[in-house]
């Protein structure tokens, strides 16, 4: 059995990490730390573990005891427990914060993202998981950059659910305000665009367009619904094929010929994408659950391969279609 701890307990990312991890036929939670709920159980906070989880949340932090340890803190929070604490050399981690996805000589995680590095994560030891609307939108692009095809301005309008903005309120978030309502924020300016950039000029060196993207507050818990437009005189045929191609040894995205939507999605680890062509303007359609795919199921396919299992184990989930 994989034995795992965690830091951070208490947010969303952290109670779906929870809930994949006691039903992973492979896995078993030894700690969950959260100072600010030491003493109290999981259920207290995660109510919806209830019949399924027992534990206690913890201040201690035994790291002697476990295999890997997950990191669902704020951003920042991370590297600065990697810089106070004395880490066993054996010891797997998976950082769901951003503090260390942008590849950089003073550090040696991997960025995670499972259909870009697959090989590298297998044999890695420090993980940096992607984030939720980096996620989505890099697996809408990264079949056109690997067949250096991402040469003139990409435009991005995605929609994310209110958990995306963490467990904290906030006055976005107050259902008062959310509900039945939209607006946009960062626009141009999303903390997500260097790594995306990143990622797709790993596999196309000569990529240097704009990603124009306008990210929207939805009035909807979960979620990620992204629309991507790129220009290309190539049909759409190849440009199918292009991406079945590309994801035909990947379990989790699938190329979709129908239209899609977003509760296709929600409750699972999948990315469903749907490819349009309208003149020479190429539409992806490119959609996940950003607390699964976006965060903790993706963390989960990240240990999987890290421990060299099957990548779908414990994360053959279904959608909350209806």
């Amino acid at each position: 059995m994989i034995r795992a701890g965690i830091i951070g307990g208490a947010g969303y990312t952290a109670g779906e990490l929870i809930r994949l991890l006691v039903n992973h036929p492979e896995a078993e939670i030894v700690f969950v730390n959260s100072s600010s709920n030491a003493g109290n159980r999981i259920t207290d906070v995660h109510g919806g573990l209830y019949g399924e989880c027992d534990l206690v949340f913890t201040d201690e932090l035994p790291l002697d005891k476990i295999d890997v340890l997950f990191f669902c803190t704020a951003h920042g929070d991370t590297r600065k427990f990697m810089e106070s604490h004395n880490i066993p050399e054996s010891l797997k981690i998976i950082d769901l914060s951003m503090d260390y996805r942008i590849a950089s000589s003073e550090h040696n995680f991997l960025y995670g993202l499972p259909e870009l590095n697959r090989r590298a994560i297998c044999k890695a030891s420090r993980v940096a998981n992607p984030g939720c609307f980096a996620t989505c939108i890099e697996l809408g692009l990264l079949p056109l950059a690997k067949h250096l095809m991402l040469n003139s301005d990409i435009s991005v309008n995605a929609i994310t659910g209110s958990t995306g903005a963490g467990v904290k309120p906030s006055s976005t978030s107050h259902f008062s305000w959310r509900n039945n309502n939209m607006s946009i924020y960062k626009a141009f300016d999303h903390q997500h665009i260097p790594e995306i950039k990143q990622s797709l000029t790993q596999l196309q060196n000569s990529f240097n367009v704009e990603i124009d993207f306008i990210p929207y507050r939805g009035d909807f818990p979960r979620g990620i619904f992204a629309t991507l437009v790129v220009k290309t005189k190539v049909d759409l045929h190849e440009i199918t094929r292009i991406y079945e191609e590309y994801y035909e040894r990947d379990s989790f995205v699938h190329i979709v010929d129908k239209n899609i939507d977003l509760k296709q999605v929600v409750n699972t680890n999948k990315c469903l994408i749907h490819l349009e062509k309208h003149g020479d303007k190429l539409l992806i359609i490119s959609c996940i659950d950003n607390l699964l795919k976006g965060a903790s199921g993706q963390a989960v396919h990240n240990m999987n391969l890290m421990f060299n299992l099957e990548e779908t184990v414990g994360l053959r989930l279904k959608p909350a279609a209806f």
